[in-house]
């Protein structure tokens, strides 16, 4: 199982739930084994991702559209944690999707002005 993670940046915008800070990471579900999707399988799929969202750690996902791959947004403690949350997928434990990717989502608002000022921002910039 290959995956690829992010770095954490400065600036990067968290979720403060009392005293607990999340950070947003999104996992990409890989490599679908087509014609291999039973019933089973999708129940206990789906049954993680309800208990993601009581837990308050999904944000949103779904398949995309092209049916080839799949997006899990999370919000969580860390990279360890969100590495967890996707190896207990019963989509990956089975390997319905061989392969997945995380990486550490760094959003940008008005907040943190877009990340105009952001380290990583003007490194990217042609100077």
């Amino acid at each position: 199982m290959m995956r690829y993670i992010g770095n954490g940046i400065m600036n990067r915008k968290s979720i403060v739930i009392g005293d607990l800070i999340l950070s947003i990471f999104v996992v990409f579900l890989k490599d679908k084994r087509t014609s291999e999707l039973n019933a089973s399988l999708l129940t206990r799929h789906i049954e993680h991702l309800r208990h993601l969202n009581q837990e308050g750690k999904l944000m949103v996902g779904g398949p995309f559209k092209n049916n080839e791959e799949a997006m899990i947004i999370l919000n969580c403690g860390d990279i360890d944690e969100a590495i967890s949350i996707a190896e207990s997928d019963p989509f990956i434990k089975e390997k319905y999707f061989n392969t997945y990717e995380i990486n550490e989502l760094i959003v940008v608002n008005e907040e943190n002005n877009w990340l105009m000022d952001s380290p990583q921002t003007n490194g990217n910039l042609i100077h």
